[in-house]
Formats: structure tokens, C-alpha cells, sequence
């Protein structure tokens, strides 16, 4: 019985649902050999224990709500990976990357484009500072080109990061080079500082092709800046998104690391702040604090916080409004995929990252109310529709036409209309979007909702294999290498920094 179906599964014998066991491969946090570790629930949580036979036992949360994580779990599922990588020699996470073993293409890939920066956090994982190490625009060119050169699927997203990218002088000119280069979706993680003391940057960054800021983001009060960041930054990151919006960068998205006792009282007023700015903020990206770079690793304990505890955060914040079961894994979208796949007869990514990655869900802000996608869309029920017509699919025109037909008739039924917001209209947007092919009703969904993500990265204490075979998010080295981000945190970070 595989880890799928030990999550699922109730036990014919009597109805009831066993407790969650099974076992994984992970990481001796001291000496980095691996190690079998267990995954089992413990009252209505789900634990991670393991034992090294020279550094003795280690025990940690893998995720807070039994209930979620079978829910998730379900959603489990292997892509074919890449087929152009190498064959495995040491094994995950060693011989990153990428290997055999790796079941994901690249959806984004993560580009340090500086070692500096201009603040010295406490929780920084990448141990960010003063140390100068910059590849140069011609590496950083020949990185991108490693990413677009992947099969069957190049690489569609980039992020430029750090240290801080900002302090680079020529980001601009990277980014255009990005944009040369044919990614469809550009991102700059930055802490906008630089963004809020120069308007000029972020016209210039808008004018090279720019698509969204990736704003690090941590409440709406003082007190989280003054405890994460060192000092109160709320007034610099209000300035950089308004020089943002005066520069008609209309796509910010929000990215709070949430940390257990400093600011996870604000998870929903994070929401809030970000509804009232939806002309250009699109989403939020919730990091539960991760225990790798600078951060005290004594203090997880005290600190540690998992995806279900912030889905309980912000149903309690936004008086359920939002609840937890309005968020879906990250491969709950897959068949969105094939079915694109269907109509154009191009490989598309696929979002196959492990169900404990991250949760995501759409919400509407109309009338002072938050409205998540799931109240007024029977997302479950459309999904498993456009399985089944993609499943039916047999290539040629006719069947292409008979599963459009089929798809548009059983549209209506999935909307309830008394519910759903001022001119949504889901048959317009299947059509224009995936069967039409054009974007300019996406973009509008975009424009009209907000997108409300959250994604834990591991560390060595929770450090899970098998998830990170599945991870999507990978950074690219200018030795040629393309490392998931948990292996790089974890493991290869510190080392490069060391040599």
C-alpha cells in the first residue's frame, strides 16, 4: 500500500479511519546521512521522528491537522519528470540536480543574483549580508538558457533574488534579458526598500518587462518588522507599493513569513490590507517560517508553524469567511493542465509539486466581503468533468470539437449564480482562455480576484525526500546545476558558501 492510500483509507473491518503511518526517507539534521524517519499521528497531528545511530533521535511536526493532510493526500500524483537529466549516483539530495529521480519539470526557477543586502534579518535562510558574490549577466543569461532548455517543458517562470536583487545596477537589463528569453512570467523577490527611496526603478522595472514583485511583507503593524527585520519597515513597504502603483506595476503579491508568537495574530489582516489594495496587489504568499540560514534553531519549538495552522488562523481572523476548506493542494490543478495540453498539442507544465507543499484558493472582494472562488464554484466537480473529457479526448479535430461541446454544455452547473460575484462568468472564461487560447479574461480574473497562497519549505528537522522529489521551485547555479529549494537551503547552500 503506497503513502497515498495509507492517507486516505478507511479500514473495512470496522469503518473507521486508521491513524496516519507510514515511512519516508530524511536527513540526520547533524550529519546529513539519510535516514528512514517516520511519519504518524499523534492526536490530531501528524509527526515526523527519526533517529541517527551516532546523533540519537529527533522528533518535529510534519503537519498540525490529520483531517487536511488525508484531504490533501488524495490529491497525490507522479508527472514524468524531466528527460534530459542524469541518472541518480549518491541519491536525493546529493546528486542535484537534476536527476532521475526527480519527478518535476522546473515551474520556477529561483536566480541568486547578488549575495548582498541591505538588511540583516534573523531569520534569513540564505544567511544574507555583506559578503559580495554576483555571477555576472553573462552567467546569469546562460542559467535562464539551462531552464528554457528543459523537456519537455522550458521552464515558464523566473525569479530574480538574494540577497536583495535590487542592489544590482544592471536589474533592469536582467530582466529585459529575461523577457528576450521568453519567460512568460518574470518576478524580483525583494524587501522594496530600494523600490520605496527610488520611483525611477520601478518605472524602469516596469518598462524592461517586469511582471510581478515578490514584496516580503510581514503585518501590518511595527511590531513584526521591529521582531523579523530588525527595525519598523511598515512606512518603507507602504511607500515602495505606492511608487509601485504610480509606476503601472499593477502585480504585487504579498509575502508574509509567518512566525509562530511574533505575527501570526495578523495572517488575517494581511488579507484585509491586501483586499483594499487589489488595483495592484494579486496575491498573497504565505511562508511558514522554515529553520534553515540565521534563524535559531533552539527556537522551534516556540516558533514552528505548518500550513494547517495557518488555514485555522485565518478562518478565526476573517470570521470564516475564509476557511480551511476553501484551500486545495498544488497538484489539485493538474488536469487544467492536460487539458490545455489537449487543445494545443503542447507539453505544459504540470503542477505536480507534494500535496504538503502548499495550499492555494481564489478569493472575491465585493461589498466589503471576502468571497473564496469555492462558495460559488463547485471546483471539485469541474475538475472531475474536465478529467473525464480529457481522459475522452482521443487527438483529432472531431474529438477536440465534441470535448469543447461537452465542457461548455456542462458549465452552468458548476456556478451557483445566486452566490457568485457581479459578472463572473465561468463559460467565458473557459472558452477565451483554455479553448480560444487568448489571456485577456484570465488577466481580467486575475485583475477581479485575489489569489491567497501558502507554501512551507522544509528544513532538516521536517525534511521529507519524498516531497522533495517532487518540488518544482528550483534554483539554477552558474555551474550549470538546477537544485530544488529545499535541497538547496538544506544542503548545498552552506556548502557553496563554505568552499
Amino acid at each position: 500500500m503506497n503513502s497515498f492510500q495509507e492517507a486516505k483509507e478507511t479500514d473495512p473491518m470496522n469503518g473507521k479511519t486508521p491513524l496516519i503511518t507510514r515511512t519516508v526517507s530524511s536527513l540526520c539534521p547533524v550529519c546529513l546521512e539519510i535516514i528512514s524517519a517516520r511519519i504518524f499521528q499523534e492526536g490530531e497531528a501528524v509527526m515526523i521522528e527519526k533517529h541517527c545511530e551516532e546523533h540519537g533521535g529527533f522528533k518535529d511536526i510534519y503537519w498540525s491537522d490529520a483531517t487536511i493532510y488525508r484531504r490533501f493526500m488524495r490529491y497525490q500524483s507522479d508527472w514524468m519528470g524531466l528527460t534530459n537529466s542524469p541518472q541518480a549516483r549518491q541519491g536525493c539530495p546529493f546528486d542535484c540536480g537534476l536527476c532521475k529521480n526527480h519527478k518535476t519539470g522546473t515551474l520556477l526557477g529561483i536566480i541568486d543574483i547578488t549575495s548582498r543586502c541591505n538588511l540583516s534579518c534573523p531569520i534569513c535562510f540564505a544567511d544574507a549580508g555583506d559578503v559580495l558574490n554576483e555571477p555576472t549577466i553573462s552567467q546569469i543569461g546562460a542559467m535562464m538558457q539551462v531552464l528554457r532548455d528543459q523537456m519537455p517543458v522550458p521552464c515558464p517562470a523566473i525569479q530574480f533574488s538574494g540577497g536583495e536583487p535590487t542592489l544590482r545596477k544592471d536589474l533592469c537589463e536582467i530582466v529585459f534579458l529575461a523577457r528576450k528569453m521568453g519567460f512568460a512570467q518574470i518576478q524580483v523577490a525583494t524587501n522594496g526598500i530600494m523600490l520605496a527611496v527610488r520611483p525611477d526603478l520601478c518605472k524602469d522595472l516596469v518598462h524592461s518587462g517586469l511582471c510581478t514583485i515578490y514584496l516580503q511583507f510581514d503585518g501590518v503593524t511595527p511590531e513584526p518588522y521591529k521582531a523579523i527585520r530588525g527595525y519598523d519597515l511598515l512606512p518603507t513597504k507602504f511607500r515602495a507599493i505606492e511608487n509601485l502603483r504610480a509606476a503601472g506595476q499593477h502585480s504585487i503579491v504579498l509575502v508574509p513569513t509567518i512566525v509562530k508568537g511574533i505575527n501570526d495574530g495578523q495572517v488575517g489582516d494581511i488579507v484585509k490590507f491586501a483586499s483594499m489594495n487589489k488595483d495592484v496587489v494579486k496575491g498573497i504568499n504565505y511562508q511558514p517560517v522554515s529553520f534553515t540560514g540565521r534563524i535559531d534553531q533552539e527556537e522551534r519549538a516556540a516558533k514552528r508553524i505548518t500550513i494547517p495552522d495557518v488555514l485555522a488562523l485565518l478562518e478565526d481572523q476573517t470570521n470564516n469567511e475564509i476557511t480551511r476548506d476553501d484551500f486545495y493542494p498544488i497538484p489539485f490543478v493538474e488536469p487544467i493542465s492536460h487539458l490545455i495540453e489537449a487543445e494545443t498539442g503542447i507539453s505544459q507544465p504540470v503542477f505536480m509539486a507534494h500535496p504538503c507543499c502548499g495550499a492555494g484558493t481564489y478569493i472575491y472582494c465585493q461589498g466589503g466581503h471576502m468571497i473564496p472562488i469555492t462558495r460559488f464554484l463547485d471546483v471539485d466537480g469541474l475538475m472531475e468533468m474536465i478529467i473525464q473529457e480529457t481522459n475522452y479526448f482521443d487527438g483529432s479535430m472531431l474529438g477536440k470539437l465534441k470535448m469543447n461541446e461537452m465542457i461548455l454544455k456542462q458549465m452552468p452547473k458548476f456556478v451557483d449564480e445566486l452566490r457568485a460575484p457581479d459578472n463572473f462568468n465561468l463559460k467565458e472564461l473557459i472558452w477565451s482562455v483554455f479553448i480560444k487560447g487568448t489571456r485577456e479574461s484570465l488577466a481580467e480574473f486575475h485583475d477581479r480576484s485575489l489569489f491567497l497562497g501558502i507554501m512551507h519549505f522544509q528544513d532538516l528537522y521536517n525534511i521529507d525526500l519524498e516531497r522533495l522529489e517532487k518540488c518544482g521551485i528550483h534554483y539554477a547555479l552558474p555551474d550549470g546545476r538546477i537544485i530544488p529549494f529545499c535541497a538547496y537551503n538544506t544542503v548545498h547552500r552552506s556548502r557553496l558558501q563554505n568552499d
